[in-house]
């Protein structure tokens, strides 16, 4: 049952070849079997059976979707009722959220089953899901590696078939590079086209919450239920939802592909340019253009990221201060040092980084030199994005320069952690749609190939991954577990 598509299950559950309790207890079975992963935080055993039998019940009504009785996780930062959202934070292991976040809910209208909340990099910084209260993920293609963060967690437990898809984040890749290192399909939707109610805040002005599936078919079926205006999120764009799957069988016949010479430099490895070229012959074929192209401003996307992201950070994690909900210190002395100690005992190595930096670039005298001149920078980067994608349908390139790099092997040095997303950051910055598709293996890890589009064209991203998953197998592909 775990190797079917989302059409494929929704199908096996109208002709009630197996019921979705049946369906249920098969995922359950398959998340306890592969523990060591540790892609879970929370198991929600008991709802999603209850979850299960309600979906039984429609679907014996003659009720119908896509979605409806099939098994996905959440990633553990959106907020979801009477069940713990850590945000793979010390700082909320006792939180129990008293509200669903909007994915939620939707999802939830869809009679979706919910196995679980799945781990990730904590707060969501991290590029490793490493920095997890509750420890690393191991990539199910290579235990002694990592998935990728901070949506590690979504995307192990998608690659290792413990959820049918799942929810992830992209705040400067979150979603693309873990979807990448485990060779699945991860889209990171234009900012605003989902929203954020719900979803706790790393830097509100990049956090943008998407699907993590097997192919684009299913991922799909995943942002059509969660795409769409939000009147309690102000960042959400009212803007008219598509039919994401209505396209996805057009030819690609005169398509323009963007390749910036930036992206192909000697940052990116041997092995995984060969890959990518071996993905772009393959579209030369379906009947594509394939043009070259430059974004020079795009070398400044890390540094006016790791600016603006962190200044974010700082404001939004103001709000933990062991007063009002999280973690709180035993036997404060006074006020602060129930703030200091509960922040200083409650939050990782990584978010005390990030924290620090934000309120560096954000205090008296270097608010201007810093943050304002990096708000500069991502205007002149968006101006890129603009132009380019003024002369080409989409953009191409690689998402990670390598492939998934072993557990441990960067903790100690965080500038090389941070260019891991070097390809994905600017994608970010601009606010533009962008996914990441598996193209191939290099020495038994996956690659994933980089799509990027203009604002709201998720349907066309979706239907040049699923032209290319129509003649290749990548997409099929899983480990051996």
């Amino acid at each position: 049952m775990h190797t079917q598509s989302i059409s494929q299950l929704a199908r096996s559950l109208r002709t009630r070849e197996f019921s979705s309790v049946e369906l249920t207890q098969h995922f359950l079975q398959r998340i306890k079997q592969h523990q060591d992963l540790n892609a879970y935080i929370t198991v929600t055993e008991e709802l999603a059976l209850a979850q299960a039998k309600a979906a039984d019940e429609r679907l014996a009504a003659g009720e119908d979707g896509l979605l409806l009785g099939l098994p996905i996780a959440q990633k553990d930062i959106f907020c979801t009722l009477g069940v713990k959202t850590s945000c793979g934070s010390k700082m909320l292991d006792n939180f129990i959220a008293p509200y669903n976040a909007t994915v939620v809910e939707k999802f939830n209208a869809q009679g979706a089953v919910l196995l679980g909340k799945l781990n990730m990099d904590e707060f969501a910084m991290g590029s490793s899901n490493e920095t997890s209260y509750y420890g690393v993920v191991k990539n199910p293609w290579d235990t002694t590696a990592v998935p990728g963060g901070s949506s590690g967690g979504s995307a192990a437990a998608v690659a290792a078939r413990l959820a049918v898809c799942a929810t992830g984040t992209d705040t400067g890749g979150s979603i693309r590079q873990p979807a990448a290192f485990c060779g699945i399909t991860g889209l990171k939707p234009t900012y605003g086209r989902v929203s954020r109610y719900g979803m706790i805040a790393y830097a509100s002005s990049l956090d943008q919450g998407g699907p993590m599936a097997r192919s684009a078919e299913d991922a799909a079926a995943l942002l059509q239920a969660m795409a769409g205006f939000d009147e309690r999120d102000s960042t959400s764009v009212n803007q008219p939802v598509p039919d994401y799957s209505a396209g996805l069988d057009n030819p690609l016949a005169g398509l323009k592909i963007g390749l910036p010479k930036e992206f192909f430099s000697d940052g990116l490895s041997d092995d995984v340019a060969q890959v990518l070229q071996d993905a772009i012959d393959e579209y030369r074929k379906l009947g594509a253009q394939v043009i070259d192209i430059s974004m020079p401003n795009l070398k400044l996307a890390i540094p006016a990221y790791y600016v603006i992201a962190p200044a974010e950070c700082s404001a939004n994690l103001s709000r933990f201060d062991g007063v009002r909900f999280g973690y709180r210190c035993e036997n404060p002395a006074d006020l602060t040092d129930l703030y200091t100690r509960s922040r200083g005992e409650a939050f990782g190595k990584e978010v005390k980084r990030r924290i620090l930096m934000g309120t560096y670039a954000l205090s008296a005298g270097y608010y201007d030199a810093y943050y304002i001149k990096a708000q500069k920078v991502r205007r002149l980067i968006s101006e890129d994005f603009k132009k380019a994608l003024a002369e080409v349908d989409v953009i191409m390139g690689p998402v990670t320069p390598t492939t998934a790099f072993g557990i441990g092997e960067k903790m100690g040095d965080p500038i090389s952690m941070y260019l891991a997303d070097i390809y994905t950051i600017a994608i970010n910055l601009a606010g533009v749609p962008a996914m990441s598709v598996p193209v191939g293996f290099s020495n038994g890890k996956p690659v994933g190939l980089q799509i990027i589009g203009n604002h709201f064209a998720e349907d066309r991203l979706l239907n040049v991954a699923h032209q290319y998953q129509q003649v290749t197998g990548w997409h099929q592909q899983a480990p051996d577990i």
